[in-house]
């Protein structure tokens, strides 16, 4: 029998003002999200990410350290114990992207993941953090992360993350491959201009070299008061032939659903075998500092 899982990925506007506190943000923000994974359970979703920084606006647009308030320790925190319910309500898999605290000063772009069952599996903490214009200021934020590339066995299979800009290293991709994962998920904000062109070629075509499923998120809109770009939205999937399945509108609050059938992963490896024909003994520059 096919291993069909349905898989949704949810992308949303900013619901409150930037200009507003951040307490405010981040309860209409969970708010919004609860809604809306309430209606991806009516829909019989059983994986499901959300965007990066889920319950804030995209404030590395600027440096000021009151977004620091936004920051909660995994999986101790109010936000995972919260989803971690709502998972064991729907029995979902919820990949919940987090402002994470280590200690007081210490800050990681994060990715929590939740089994069915509620329970919580482990985090993956952003690799790759740029700081760029216009207003990418990440460094400002994050730490670089220090986990690796982790694949968590859940109730629907094998799921790995990469977070954003790391979409752009395809080295990571590969291990998440080499781990097992069946689907990896990469919850982003990225706006037009800069990579929308490659948003429609870079996570295509990593779900074809690796051989698996990946889950693209983006945020769709504008958000003020900085407007660095429009948040292209298209959140979507690609299968392990590097074909989209479904995609999202541009510019509004939408849920994406498809039915991932995980064995095409090993009908498709059957065909191309790239992991057989790997060389590792030959990349050693890739690694070279």
């Amino acid at each position: 029998m096919p291993r069909i899982v349905r898989a949704g990925l949810i992308q949303a506007t900013l619901c409150e003002p930037a200009t507003s506190s951040t307490e405010k943000i981040k309860q209409a923000m969970i708010d919004k999200h609860i809604a809306l994974t309430a209606e991806a359970a009516g829909k019989g979703v059983e994986v499901l990410c959300y965007q990066e920084l889920f319950y804030g606006p995209y404030f590395c647009a600027e440096q000021k350290t009151r977004w620091y308030e936004l920051t909660e320790k995994i999986p101790d925190g109010p936000t995972t114990k919260l989803f971690c319910d709502i998972a064991r309500q729907y029995k979902m898999v919820i990949v919940l992207p987090i402002y994470e605290e280590d200690m007081p000063g210490v800050y990681y772009n994060t990715a929590a993941v939740i089994d069915a069952d509620g329970s919580y599996l482990g985090k993956f903490r952003k690799m790759h953090i740029p700081h760029c214009d216009p207003g990418f200021w990440e460094k400002f934020y994050f730490r670089p992360g220090n986990l690796g590339y982790p694949v968590f066995q859940t109730k629907v299979g094998k799921v790995g993350v990469y977070i954003c800009y790391d979409r752009h290293f395809p080295e990571g991709w590969r291990a998440l491959g080499l781990g097992g994962a069946e689907i990896v998920f990469n919850p982003s904000a990225t706006v037009a201009g800069l990579s929308e062109y490659l948003w429609k070629l870079e996570q295509t075509a990593a779900a074809a070299n690796n051989i698996y499923y990946v889950g693209a998120i983006n945020r769709p809109g504008f958000e003020e008061p900085w407007r660095i770009g429009e948040f292209y939205g298209q959140s979507y999937f690609a299968n392990p032939r590097g074909q989209v399945l479904a995609q999202a509108s541009r510019d509004k609050d939408e849920i994406v659903v498809a039915d991932l059938d995980l064995d095409l992963i090993r009908e498709v490896r059957n065909t191309w075998q790239f992991y057989r024909d790997r060389r590792p003994e030959s990349y050693d520059a890739l690694t070279a500092p």
